[in-house]
Formats: C-alpha cells, sequence, structure tokens
C-alpha cells in the first residue's frame, strides 16, 4: 500500500525532508499533477484536515472528487475496504481517510492507490503531527533539546499520542499535563503552571467531549480555572516560547478567547502550514520519494 498512514516508522531523516520540502513549497515552489484525481473520505467531521487537503490538492492542480458518507453506499452496509476498493476501480490516484476506527488503514494493506492517514480513532495524525513540526522548526530552527508540554485531554488524542513519539526521536524532551483522569502516562506528568514558565512550547488539547463515555468529572468552568490558557498564564510563559492548538479550539475551556490570536499564538500559522505538509507528502508519494509503513 501507498500513501503516508502512520510516521511510527519513517525515519526522522525523512520526516526533516517532508518539512524542508514543505517550506519550499511555502517559499514559492510549484508542482503540479495535472489530470490526477483524488477524494477526502471522512467518516469524521472535519473542517481544517478536511478542507487543507483539497485546497492542498487543488494547488497542486489535482481534481478534487467530492463524497459524503451520508449518502453513500456505507449507509447500506458497504465496508471500508469496498468504499476504497470502488475508489481504486474507478480510476482514482488516491484517498484521503478519516475514521474513528483505530489503525483502520491495517485491513486496506492489498489497496494499490495511495491512503493518506487524515486520523484514526486516538492513535494517528500523521500529517497533523508534520505541520506541528513544520511549524515548530520554523519557529526555533531546530528540534533537540526544546521543551514541549500537551496539556488536556491526552488520552483521547490521536495528536498527543502521534507527536509524543516523534518529539522524543527528534530529541525534544516532552510532557503531559491535565486531570488526572486524561493521563495515560504516555509522557511525564508536569504541573500546568510550571509548564507555562519553563517550556518552549505549550500545546493545548482539546478537550474532545464526543469522545468521552462518561461526562468529565470537572466543570467546563473549573477545567478552565485549573487548565485553561488565560492571559495571566501567558504573562508567565518566556519571551521566545510558542502557544499551540490543533484545533478546533473549545475557547474559555482549555484556551480563553483572547489568547486564541495572542502574540505568542501559532495556531493559525499551524493551519496555513498544514497546506504545505499535504501538499508536500501528496507530492512525494506521486513521485514515489514516500512510501507507506505500517
Amino acid at each position: 500500500m501507498k500513501g503516508l498512514t502512520t510516521l511510527h516508522d519513517l525515519s526522522t531523516d525523512k520526516i526533516q525532508e517532508i518539512i524542508n520540502y514543505a517550506l519550499k513549497l511555502k517559499g514559492g515552489f510549484s508542482k503540479k499533477y495535472e489530470g490526477k484525481k483524488m477524494a477526502t473520505l471522512f467518516f469524521e467531521n472535519s473542517t481544517r484536515t478536511q478542507y487543507s487537503f483539497q485546497v492542498a490538492m487543488l494547488n497542486l492542480g489535482i481534481q478534487v472528487i467530492s463524497f459524503n458518507a451520508s449518502v453513500s453506499s456505507i449507509q447500506k452496509g458497504e465496508t471500508l475496504y469496498d468504499t476504497v476498493r470502488t475508489f481504486e476501480a474507478l480510476g482514482l490516484d488516491g484517498v484521503v481517510i478519516r475514521s474513528s476506527v483505530d489503525n483502520y488503514f491495517k485491513e486496506l494493506e492489498s489497496i494499490k492507490m495511495p491512503i493518506f492517514n487524515g486520523g484514526d480513532g486516538a492513535s494517528n495524525h500523521p500529517t497533523q503531527c508534520l505541520l506541528d513540526l513544520m511549524t515548530i522548526y520554523e519557529e526555533f530552527g531546530h528540534f533537540k533539546g526544546l521543551k514541549v508540554c500537551m496539556v488536556g485531554d491526552v488520552s483521547h488524542s490521536r495528536v498527543a499520542h502521534g507527536n509524543i513519539d516523534i518529539m522524543r526521536r527528534l530529541g525534544m524532551d516532552v510532557y503531559i499535563s491535565g486531570p488526572e483522569e486524561f493521563n495515560d502516562g504516555s509522557a511525564p506528568h508536569l504541573d500546568f503552571d510550571e509548564a507555562c514558565k519553563t517550556c518552549d512550547i505549550v500545546m493545548m488539547l482539546r478537550v474532545q467531549f464526543e469522545r468521552h463515555q462518561d461526562k468529565m468529572q470537572l466543570s467546563k468552568e473549573e477545567y478552565h480555572n485549573l487548565y485553561g490558557l488565560t492571559k495571566e498564564r501567558v504573562k508567565t510563559m518566556k519571551d521566545k516560547a510558542i502557544i499551540m492548538h490543533p484545533a478546533p479550539v473549545n475557547r474559555e475551556i482549555e484556551i480563553a478567547s483572547d489568547v486564541v490570536e495572542c502574540e505568542k499564538s501559532r495556531i493559525y500559522k499551524q493551519m496555513t502550514n498544514g497546506v504545505y505538509v499535504r501538499m508536500a507528502v501528496i507530492s512525494m508519494v506521486l513521485d514515489g520519494d514516500l512510501q507507506c509503513i505500517y
């Protein structure tokens, strides 16, 4: 299977190569794939990832084929494999898939058409990790020795789980913070106020209410008071420290509205970089410079 489904087995050299190519594209380099056709198959709601991929395709001259799961044969019981196999049979040159099922791509091993993972369950979100890394690299020019803390709903976050592994391999010091109920032990725990004072990157995570089977033990107001990034906490951050968030943002829960676009925030820059990272990944796969590993 071609494409990009996870970063776990991708070398750090290859990750840096993707980032460098994305920066080259952002700097004005142009590549076109006229006549190519791709589709975004999203089985969970998405704004940034889905439309970022579509903009990336359009920028590369690729025709975007529309897909709506709610009116597709999925509603008649069609399997994910048969849906993807159908698009392959129709002659598409690749698909982007988001699914609530962890590691869904393992059932698509026989598909020859490139598959790009737009997020699976709470496990992988490779292009989100890459755009986060691109944003950090643009800011600091390196990874080694940087201190980052991911704050909030770590246990449900595919962004956190993907980033923690890669950031460690790149030489970053990674910590997590937030309520004990969200602590899955994936990284050392750091007090939130201490994280604000000592970290180079404070990455806030959305509280994923749609994934909670039980109600959160804290009220939204209590959560914001204990773990929300407020203007007061921003004032304690290091001079060159930055704020990140994969979005969508729960304003006044994990982050205050007046912090979302403050001087230290790179949230919208992450979104911009997402287009270039996805252009880079698509281009490298179509050119045979990036092979899917899982």
